[in-house]
């Protein structure tokens, strides 16, 4: 069991299998050209899988594949299934911007994915494509579509952004809740890589607006899950995601380890330890205690709520945000 040193039990692990995406959201992605990281630098799925096994046999029991877009990389079917096929009760999920869910969703049931995370911002052709600077929405939603058709269960997430999309929180609401589908809006989280311009919306200015036409309760915290949920009047449930508060933290479960084998404790703090030279010399000893020093110096919590409202220079795009 892996447990840091404010009690916490970090059991659930994300996994970034790429930076590079296919989008480039005004929220995430840097305004200016910038290089990718050459494929060789990459850990292989072999290599990622080999230190996913330590995290496994030390306790983790929740592996989610984040990119940068994770569809980007070719044979992801293969590398989930080699996690489950190593250990089959692993809850196995991923964050996509579903782009190119269509052609992939069977291929990924069928290698034991359960769960999707899709990012939403818009339902808006023209406003989509204004927020990720390129023409998607109508393969995101078809993606969406499939991956329900198959039997996958998918998460919408949506982040509100004053004056481009905050005319839609109540839409994509119910976009997702006559589909089944749990929708989470997302506090914009600053970072120095985000378009300049970029405003959000607090948790009140969202409840408001959906107060609006609909009646909710409060349901408090599921879990670990950074979500604090809601649910309207006829048992529909709407998460919001707050980093501003200490909330966002005190449960936190999570590390993240990036396609270069950076373990990263924490999404806000640049700090991280390198477990690619153990992992590429077979080293799993090492790698296993490169984890448990990572763990033990996990930080309470991000500095989004300080006064003095500090950016992130973490880039969110190398690490699944």
């Amino acid at each position: 069991m892996l447990v840091d040193k404010f009690d916490r039990t970090v059991d659930y692990l994300r996994v970034s299998v790429t930076e590079r995406c296919n989008f480039r959201c005004q929220y995430c992605m840097p305004e200016k050209p910038f290089s990718w990281v050459p494929k060789e630098n990459l850990l292989s799925f072999e290599e990622l899988f080999a230190f996913i096994k330590v995290a496994i046999d030390e306790g983790v029991k929740k592996i989610r594949i984040t990119g940068g877009e994770p569809l980007l990389r070719e044979d992801l079917d293969v590398f989930i299934k080699m996690i489950h096929d190593y250990k089959p009760d692993v809850d196995l999920a991923m964050t996509t911007n579903a782009f190119l869910l269509k052609g992939a969703a069977q291929k990924l049931y069928d290698a034991g994915l359960r769960r999707l995370n899709v990012s939403v911002d818009s339902l808006k052709p023209d406003v989509a494509e204004k927020i990720a600077q390129k023409d998607v929405l109508t393969q995101v939603l078809a993606g969406i579509d499939e991956a329900l058709k198959v039997g996958l269960k998918v998460k919408v997430n949506m982040v509100p952004m004053r004056g481009v999309n905050d005319g839609e929180i109540l839409d994509i609401l119910e976009y997702c809740k006559d589909r089944g589908m749990v929708v989470r809006f997302i506090e914009y989280m600053e970072n120095v890589h985000a378009h300049s311009d970029v405003k959000g919306l607090d948790s009140e200015e969202l409840l408001s607006i959906i107060g609006s036409r609909y009646a909710y309760e409060d349901e408090g915290f599921d879990g670990h899950s950074p979500s604090h949920y809601y649910k309207l009047g006829d048992g529909y449930e709407f998460g919001i995601i707050e980093p501003h508060k200490d909330d966002f933290c005190k449960k936190c479960n999570r590390i993240r380890l990036t396609a270069e084998g950076q373990l990263i404790p924490c999404l806000y703090f640049d700090e991280a330890m390198s477990i690619k030279d153990a992992v590429k010399r077979g080293d799993i000893k090492t790698a296993a205690l490169i984890l448990k020093e990572v763990v033990k110096n996990k930080p309470e919590k991000n500095r989004w709520s300080d006064p003095d409202g500090e950016h992130s220079k973490r880039a969110f795009y190398e690490t699944g945000g």
